[in-house]
């Protein structure tokens, strides 16, 4: 056993007030997957494609629905043939399987109780074609990268979900998810051009396929002649067929898409009208191409507010009529709770009752477009009552991008105020509907007064323009009651929706599980027989996806309802919709942050001490803890703003032994001695492969630090990597004071490992400074202090405060007070030093830090270097790596800008994320950072570039190791393009 080896007991949740819930995965669950069902799918699969502990199941077993269902088994699918083998085996042993990509959908769609294929993994691209007009699309692939890729030849997809940055093309086009602009028109069921599926029997058709009728004929002769029989029946039906088409004229995802019978003259155009709004429970997506769009970027909006809802909804039609591409309101409850979001004006607390916004978009191809669209909305505002009770309220179009941004936070700020400021331990639901947009007003109120009367918090939100409504719905699932009052409620609603209406019970999140009870209420007894002859027709075993679209038990929707325990307060508000999952680097390697989440309330859940507590504890300290990087850009895609890296970092903190600690802090004590030593270490790791050969030393020095991490611990003892630089000089460049703009700090990291070529980065960030006019200074005690993130990514709290404290104290010493600012060379310490050091500190030196104005160097380059230097020389070409760190400061324009000023080409990858080398995570777990950065340095790696940038060394060495490329700072590359 390692010597430092950390208790797991630290991470079980503490016994005290903790009741077993109903919902608690059972003590016969605890081993997980169960024989032979384990052993069957390890020989089909190989066992790298088989999730079998009870973690891993716990941690597939939610999503962004309030349903929670466990699998048996999780099979990570790599290709068609995987897939087909899991149907061929589920078909032969009579079992069930469901697929699920992003987990986003709102309605238990990606939920099953025996086999859950994970498709999202491994199926990730985007091949353009036709200069743009069409792309093909794998089905993992989210629809923000998808729309990447296809901006650059000025293209679009037409679906645009709120959850883009998140939800992939698969579900996307399985659910026919639309969107704020798609409406019925540029949704997946009218661009999707072809796809590509598998069939329940394990049929692989391409509706592409010139052939694909006669393939399919002879593959699935029984289908072909269902389908083309239910299309005669369906069309001999006049007044059936009048209904199916009056029901699209509405935003509608409720049950299968029966006007695909009427739009396909053939089994395979049929089909893949029918694939799309399927659910899962016809087959499985594998491709898609679609029509692509005009990506209109000439763009003018408002946020317009009027004394009620009945003018709001007047002006609805006014605006689609003058060619408005989104339409969106948001009553007064949501503008009121919308305060809690940053960015969202804080008078908006003050805005009377029944006030209500409209954001009005539009967009255009060109200047011209614009102007006439600006002057046709110029002509609705005169005719509208308008009202401006706060001062916030201007009431006017603009075409800034930042104020445009602003709006469009204050409209998804919806799910972000009342989801997270929700009652700790309820389950959220997210509804939505669809009505004539003429009765818009009509069904606001009725909608309000119904959540009312049933004791929920009432709130609308929607997409105007179409008649599209969402609402959300907080209660406690471990409350028979509270779910007595949900279900009232949801038969009210249905009923209202319906028979007043004539609505779509769901207009863009699909029946689910939470509608399939009401789908004969909307649809009647005729079309939902049809919707159930036709699952029968595809899937005449009922292998996909039972009771996600069709069920006859009337109180369906009240089966499997997710309790939500209380845990950490940071993580409490987590709604687990899975927005932070693309951002996360150990996506593919271990858990994501809402996974991490998820876990952690399962032990809420169980009795301490229970089985299944034992094995979840067990597998949380790697899968979790460990393995997070720490880089908090979950924060960033969060809708209610969790950290999950802060609840790891705190989690590290736990598993400290008292001895540990003071280590610790003594380390930070005497941190110059500690300096001193790394930089020598890493002298010596140089000796060593300069004496006996990079390759034999990388091998010795691989070996020493293997050993040690066993002996010690692998979380504390980094492992050695071929691709770590040598040691930095000892001296810093000599500077003087007298004259100095700036305050220069080069980071501890800049300190120990080289820069790559002749030039030390310290020694760079000096002369260029000085070639602008604007010298810069470097105190002569730096060595010994440090932004303290060392401490503060382990969770070492004394650590941690000592060396906060020391720099800032430091820090204002050296900048007179704060009259100089702080130019710091690496991002992490930047904004360590800026941000993270803050909560640490004593309220004396709280105030000192607010006198401080810290600067990252690639600032410091870009706004106050390049205006007066001349480049003399440029590369062709340069690659880009934003960090973490600098996205979080909001840096990344002034990256480009200097790397632009450096290189003729400039590119970021659509890849780019964190390296998850996280100072010395990526030594700690090299596995983390080799996952973290597999397809960005497969993009990197595709063509050559002069240059390789980033902004922090350590991000260079990962990204060297990843790619084989040498990296180096943005400000080296600087340097070398002004020199005279």
């Amino acid at each position: 056993m390692p010597l430092l080896e950390p208790d797991p007991d630290a991470l079980r949740p503490a016994p005290h007030d903790r009741r077993p819930a109903p919902d608690r995965v059972p003590e016969g669950q605890a081993a997980g997957t169960p024989q032979p069902l384990r052993d069957d799918l390890t020989a089909l699969l190989g066992a790298d494609k088989v999730l079998t502990k009870v973690s891993d199941l716990v941690r597939y077993a939610s999503d962004a629905s309030p349903y929670r269902f466990v699998p048996r088994v999780v099979v990570v699918a790599e290709d068609i043939d995987d897939v087909s083998a899991v149907l061929s085996y589920a078909h032969g042993k009579g079992r069930e399987v469901v697929f699920r990509a992003a987990g986003t959908s709102l309605n238990g769609q990606a939920q099953g109780e025996d086999i859950l294929v994970d498709v999202r993994r491994h199926w990730a691209g985007v091949e353009v074609l036709d200069g743009g007009r069409r792309a093909r699309i794998a089905p993992g692939t989210t629809v923000a990268r998808a729309n990447v890729t296809l901006a650059r030849h000025g293209r679009v997809l037409g679906p645009d979900p709120a959850s883009a940055i998140a939800c992939t093309v698969g579900g996307v086009v399985a659910n026919n998810a639309s969107g704020m602009t798609a409406g019925t028109t540029r949704n997946s069921y009218r661009t999707v051009a072809s796809l590509t599926c598998v069939l329940p029997s394990g049929t692989v058709v391409d509706t592409a396929d010139p052939d694909a009728d006669a393939l399919l004929a002879r593959a699935e002769p029984a289908l072909c002649a269902g389908l083309l029989a239910l299309k005669r029946e369906i069309e001999a039906d006049a007044e059936l067929t009048a209904r199916i088409r009056a029901k699209y004229e509405l935003k509608n995802t409720n049950g299968y898409r029966l006007d695909a019978f009427l739009d396909g003259a053939t089994p395979v155009e049929i089909l893949r009208g029918l694939m799309v709004g399927s659910q899962g429970t016809f087959g499985f997506i594998a491709e898609v191409v679609f029509d692509t769009l005009p990506l209109d970027r000439y763009v003018s909006t408002a946020l317009l507010f009027f004394p009620a809802l009945p003018a709001a909804a007047a002006a609805v039609p006014l605006f689609t009529a003058a060619g408005a591409r989104a339409v969106e309101l948001m009553d007064g409850n949501t503008l009121r709770a919308s305060v809690r979001v940053p960015g969202v004006p804080r008078d908006w607390a003050r805005l009377p009752k029944d006030t209500t916004a409209l954001l009005v978009e539009f967009r255009a191809p060109d200047e011209a477009g614009r102007d006439a669209y600006e002057s046709a909305a110029a002509e609705v505002l005169r005719g509208l009552d308008l009202v401006a009770p706060v001062p916030s309220v201007t009431n006017r179009f603009t075409r800034d991008p930042g104020e445009i941004g602003a709006y469009w936070t204050a409209r998804k700020a919806f799910v972000t105020a009342v989801g997270g400021s929700r009652p700790a331990g309820t389950t959220l639901i997210t509804e939505d509907f669809a009505v004539p947009p003429a009765r818009l007003a009509e069904a606001c109120q009725e909608l309000l007064a119904l959540q009312t009367r049933h004791g929920f918090d009432a709130a609308v939100a929607g997409h105007a323009a179409h008649g599209n409504l969402h609402f959300l719905l907080a209660f406690d699932a471990a409350d028979p009651a509270d779910v007595e009052r949900y279900a009232a409620f949801m038969d009210d609603f249905c009923r209202l929706t319906v028979e007043r209406f004539d609505g779509s019970l769901k207009a863009e999140h699909a029946t689910g599980r939470n509608l399939a009870p009401f789908l004969e209420l909307e649809w009647g007894a005729r079309a939902t027989e049809l919707m159930w002859r036709t699952k029968q027709l595809i899937d005449p075993d009922g292998v996909l996806a039972p009771r996600v679209v069709l069920d006859r038990d009337p109180k369906a929707h009240l089966r499997g309802l997710k309790t939500i325990p209380a845990v950490e307060p940071i993580a409490d508000p987590c709604i687990e919709c899975g927005f932070c999952e693309p951002t996360c680097p150990s996506e593919d390697l271990t858990t994501t942050p809402r996974q991490r989440i998820v876990l952690r309330r399962e032990m809420m859940r169980q009795a301490p001490g229970s089985a299944v507590e034992d094995g979840l504890v067990a597998a949380y300290g790697y899968d979790a803890v460990d393995t997070c990087a720490g880089d908090s850009t979950c924060r960033l895609a969060c809708p209610v703003g969790i950290d999950t890296g802060a609840l790891m970092k705190s989690f590290r903190h736990d598993r400290h032994s008292p001895r540990e600690e003071r280590v610790a802090e003594l380390a930070a004590r005497r941190f110059k001695q500690v300096e001193a030593s790394a930089r020598l270490a890493v002298a010596a790791a140089g000796a060593v492969r300069a004496v006996v050969g990079a390759r034999t030393g990388d091998r010795v020095l691989s070996a020493v630090t293997r050993a040690a991490r066993r002996a010690v611990r692998p979380d504390l003892v980094p492992a050695w990597l071929p691709r770590l630089p040598g040691a930095a000089p000892r001296r810093l460049p000599r500077t003087t004071r007298r004259g100095a703009t700036a305050v220069y700090y080069p980071a501890c990291v800049n300190r120990v490992f080289a820069s790559p070529g002749d030039l030390p980065l310290a020694h760079a960030v000096v002369a260029v400074s000085a070639r602008a006019g604007k010298p810069v200074w470097i105190p002569d005690d730096v060595t010994g202090t440090c932004c303290a993130t060392i401490w503060h990514s382990k969770g070492y709290a004394a650590g941690n405060a000592l060396m906060a404290n020391r720099v800032v104290e430091a820090a204002w010493g050296w900048t007179a007070g704060g009259a100089l600012p702080l130019v710091v060379d690496a991002s992490s310490c930047a904004l360590g030093l800026a941000h993270e050091v803050v909560p640490y500190l004593s309220d004396d030196n709280r105030a000192l830090h607010a006198e401080l104005t810290v600067v990252d160097s690639v600032v410091w380059a870009a706004e106050h270097l390049l205006p007066h230097l001349t480049v003399r020389r440029t590369v062709g070409s340069a690659v880009l790596h934003p960090t973490c760190s600098t996205r979080h400061l909001g840096d990344e324009p002034q990256l480009r800008a200097v790397a632009e000023a450096c290189a003729d080409e400039v590119v970021v990858p659509d890849d780019a994320g964190c390296c998850a080398f996280a100072g010395d995570r990526g030594m700690l777990h090299p596995e983390l950072t080799a996952s973290a950065t597999r397809a960005e340095a497969a993009e990197v790696t595709s063509r050559p570039f002069d240059a390789h940038l980033s902004a922090n060394r350590m991000c260079e060495v990962g990204m060297e190791g990843a790619t084989g490329r040498e990296y180096r700072s943005v400000l080296l590359e600087l340097e070398r393009a002004t020199q005279p």
